[in-house]
């Protein structure tokens, strides 16, 4: 739902002066449409999930584009409801999406292999094979590590491939003809270079070595998207672009876009976290923290990647694979109990009502113990995961303690990853969050500062994450030639920004410390029950 609008936003909207976003999440596509304020003036959304085939996790095409379409008709359809106006046309428009991942095209644009997404873990001998030639941590879902393993399984599309990209990347390119990315997604397919803010040329020097008598004649430098910074201009709506987002033909071409990102850099944007000891938290299906870095890491650490902001600037990120999906898998569950006697109630009331009960637990969870593992999870080392909810004879196991544990659960990784950043000595002041589990105001906020020891802000905005983020790095193009994209959005975004902090509760630090040890030892379960089913 977008924020209050402001009294002008019909002129703004019939005269174009707005900013379009639109971001492809794991499990909804969203639009928002902001005004040249920033403020959300409307949105729409469409639902989807992912499929598992043949052993991969992946989404069709065909499910993309409708997807989008669904999704820019409720946004044209809610402009009409609210302001009694069409929008024809826009300022400027963005598209991010889940980053990393694998689409490879050849000369003629055909998808050679089904996109495979960023939580697919079938990368391993890629990824340590890379980082250990590069120096550089390069994870399982990372392009480069599906590039280089499918040349290692020699793979029959390899010798045809022209082209790899992100699902942003893909997107954007059939909207506007340009291969292009912006850094913040590129960084999730290849090493960038910080002096540069391009592609590493050492390491990719090295990786056309590794794949030389495997795939030869294979140049890496040639099939990547070109590199560009936010606030460049990244081509504009063509009318075959208009038509795919739009086939009724009210959105009209000709809009400039930014380059497209990754959610990651859309979640930095959305909570103005792009500056030295800023960072924040995405909570999704998959949860994930970035702290922008004032002095490099000292060695390599696995648990963590080496991003951009959209800007260039360097970003350790802790990404762990699973997120807020058991939980919500349980409210399910408990909806349908509800169901069952006779009550008619809405799912979100569900979720929000659960997720409320946990702040009546005990701070460690009552002794219960939850791994919301439903795929593999690199930050811990395994390839597989099996949701799992334990506990011993002593433990009380109540509504609240369960809650509760499901949300510690769901933090347990991110804090695991957090703590390696904290023994290099990063450091960081605020951590911003957003995401829809934070709509439920105040539990997982605080609960989220329990396990990281840090406070944690959340915006009136929080629920809206990237598409209001890309709409901002849209809107941004018109600004990047008189300022850099740190002090407009703390002009632009945080000034007057509607935002609550909470500090870590001493008891709740406490209470986790201790779940945190039981999760720890009992990641031998996990392994075990991946093993055994």
């Amino acid at each position: 739902m977008a924020v209050d609008a402001p009294p002008d936003a019909a002129a703004a909207i019939a005269a174009g002066r707005t900013s379009l976003g639109i971001e492809l999440g794991s499990t909804r596509i969203k639009a928002c449409l902001v005004g040249p304020d920033g403020t959300p003036l409307a949105a729409g959304g469409h639902a989807w999930e992912n499929d598992y085939v043949d052993g991969l996790w992946t989404y069709s095409l065909e499910a993309v584009w409708a997807g989008l379409q669904a999704c820019v008709a409720e946004l044209l359809a809610d402009v009409e409801t609210r302001y009694g106006t069409r929008l024809e046309t826009v300022g400027a428009l963005g598209v991010s999406a889940m980053m990393h991942g694998y689409l490879a095209f050849d000369a003629d644009g055909e998808l050679l292999v089904p996109f495979r997404t960023w939580r697919n873990t079938t990368t391993e001998r890629a990824a340590t094979e890379l980082t250990e030639r590069f120096g550089h941590n390069v994870p399982l879902r990372w392009s480069v590590a599906h590039l280089y393993q499918a040349v290692l399984d020699e793979e029959p599309h390899v010798p045809r491939i022209a082209s790899i990209t992100t699902l942003a990347g893909y997107v954007h390119r059939a909207l506007t003809g340009r291969h292009v990315l912006g850094v913040g997604d590129a960084s999730g397919v290849f090493p960038i270079d910080a002096a540069t803010r391009g592609y590493d040329a050492r390491m990719l020097a090295q990786l056309d070595e590794l794949v030389a008598d495997r795939a030869p004649g294979l140049r890496v430098a040639d099939l990547l998207p070109e590199v560009l910074p936010a606030g460049q201009e990244a081509g504009r709506l063509t009318d075959a672009g208009a038509a795919l987002l739009d086939p009724s033909g009210t959105l009209r071409a000709g809009a400039p876009l930014c380059p497209p990102e990754g959610d990651a850099g859309t979640g930095m944007v959305a909570t103005a976290s792009v500056a030295p000891r800023t960072g924040n938290v995405s909570v999704g299906t998959s949860i994930f923290a970035m702290v922008v870095l004032e002095d490099a890491l000292t060695r390599v650490h696995t648990e963590i990647d080496l991003v951009t902001t959209p800007a260039g600037d360097p970003v350790a990120m802790v990404h762990c694979n699973n997120g807020a999906s058991e939980l919500g898998a349980w409210a399910q569950v408990f909806g349908e109990l509800v169901g069952a006697l006779g009550h008619d109630v809405d799912p979100d009331a569900v979720f929000g009502a659960l997720l409320r009960s946990a702040l009546d637990g005990d701070a460690d969870g009552g002794g219960l113990l939850a791994y919301n593992y439903l795929a593999g999870e690199p930050v811990t080392g395994l390839a597989e995961g099996r949701p799992l909810v334990v506990r011993t004879p002593g433990s009380r196991l109540t509504l609240a303690n369960f809650a509760r544990t499901q949300v510690y659960g769901a933090f347990g990784t991110l804090s695991l990853g957090m703590q390696v950043l904290a023994d290099e000595g990063v450091r960081v002041d605020t951590l911003f969050a957003h995401g829809g589990l934070f709509r439920t105001a105040g539990v997982a906020q605080r609960l989220l500062a329990a396990a990281l020891d840090v406070p944690v802000a959340v915006g009136r905005t929080a629920g809206e994450g990237g598409a209001w983020g890309i709409a901002l790095l849209a809107a941004y193009l018109e600004a990047a030639p008189h300022q850099d994209l740190a002090t407009w959005l703390r002009e632009h975004v945080l000034a007057g920004a509607d935002l609550d902090e909470v500090a870590p509760d001493a008891d709740d630090v406490a209470g986790f410390r201790a779940f945190l040890e039981r999760y720890r030892a009992g990641l031998a379960v996990e392994r075990a029950a991946v093993e055994a089913l």
